[in-house]
């Protein structure tokens, strides 16, 4: 039975929003996930016009990517943790909000949306904007590393050192938490979009091989490390040969990939030791038995954990369901909203 059927009949017109750069994810308070697809829109090009009756969204975009003919474009509205077009990012929440409510027309969802800590007040505004047009009848905004904290279990209200890195599609977040509110933090624009760019050009000027996005981020879910597999992985790549055009296939390594990839991943590095470096002495110590925690797509990267207790020196884990985690945060916050109001603070506006 699908998770909507669930709900169907005792909906709560409460909605958390995990609104990423690769994926949206929805979460009703109770209820857990129930909507997990790709922030990708088809549309017929000059137009707000959504293919397929309004339904060429998440999954069935996705498929679209880089395959469509000049009649479609194939969009991913949000860039870098941000919007990127506002109406296409409308036409998705509106998409995901009335697909999660079987079109109950008469719905108006309070909604809560977890974004990047490090964007600015415009584009806050632009997401709660968008959110409005959508559908919501009220918005409230959290940063990404308090929403994950929650979903984790951390203890964000209490006065101890809690530290997450959430490596997502469009950027990388990294916090300290303590006493609900962030004591520093570090947003930097290098994720899963950068990783598979690297990728893509890597294998250009290695092996004159040109491929799409699809097929390097395949490479990096298959192959992909940050750190000396026990074991190297090996696999095939089809793509056009820069010299002739003609269609060839190469096999790589995950060596290659690795080194590839440690260019961005010594970026992640670094805006880790940079928050660890502006973070107060006592919350310090705390991390060196509490550590930090891996939440986000990029946590899955096979060894980027043994990676950071290398560079870093503390203990560190990567969440259970990390893909989830920041959703999970908004759909727990949602349900304890009136024990959680002092989360919701300055830089995180209701509306």
């Amino acid at each position: 039975m699908h998770p909507l059927d669930f709900v169907l009949g005792f909906m709560s017109t409460d909605m958390g929003i995990d609104l990423g750069t690769a994926n949206t994810l929805v979460c009703i308070p109770g209820h857990g996930i129930v909507l997990s697809e790709p922030s990708v829109v088809a549309v017929r090009p000059g137009t707000n016009k959504v293919l397929l009756n309004g339904n060429a969204v998440g999954n069935v975009a996705k498929a679209m990517l880089e395959k469509a003919p000049g009649s479609i474009s194939v969009i991913r509205p949000l860039k870098n943790g941000v919007i990127a077009d506002f109406d296409i990012t409308e036409a998705m929440l509106k998409y995901f909000i009335t697909k999660v409510h079987k079109r109950k027309w008469g719905v108006r969802p309070r909604i809560l949306i977890a974004i990047p800590s490090g964007i600015t007040a415009v584009e806050k505004r632009a997401v709660v904007n968008s959110a409005e047009r959508a559908g919501a009848r009220q918005v409230y905004l959290i940063s990404e590393p308090k929403a994950a904290a929650i979903g984790v279990g951390l203890p964000v209200g209490e006065p101890v050192a809690s530290m997450v890195v959430d490596i997502g599609g469009g950027t990388t977040e990294v916090a300290v938490i303590s006493l609900g509110d962030i004591f520093t933090h570090e947003s930097v624009r290098i994720a899963g979009d950068e990783l598979d760019d690297t990728i893509i050009q890597y294998i250009r000027k290695r092996y004159s091989l040109d491929i799409g996005h699809p097929t390097a981020e395949r490479v990096k879910i298959e192959i992909g490390s940050a750190y000396a597999l026990d074991e190297e992985l090996s696999t095939e790549i089809r793509g056009r040969d820069a010299v002739s055009g003609l269609p060839r296939s190469q096999k790589i390594t995950s060596e290659e990939i690795r080194e590839a990839l440690k260019e961005p991943f010594d970026k992640i590095v670094i805006a880790v030791r940079n928050t660890l470096e502006r973070t107060a002495p006592e919350l310090a110590s705390d991390l060196i038995s509490n550590g930090l925690v891996l939440v986000g797509g990029g946590a899955l990267i096979r060894g980027i954990d043994r990676l950071l207790v290398e560079e870093t020196g503390l203990p560190v884990r990567v969440a259970e369901e990390p893909l989830t985690a920041v959703a999970r945060g908004t759909g727990y916050l949602l349900e304890h909203l009136d024990l959680y109001k002092s989360v919701l603070q300055d830089e995180d506006i209701r509306y």
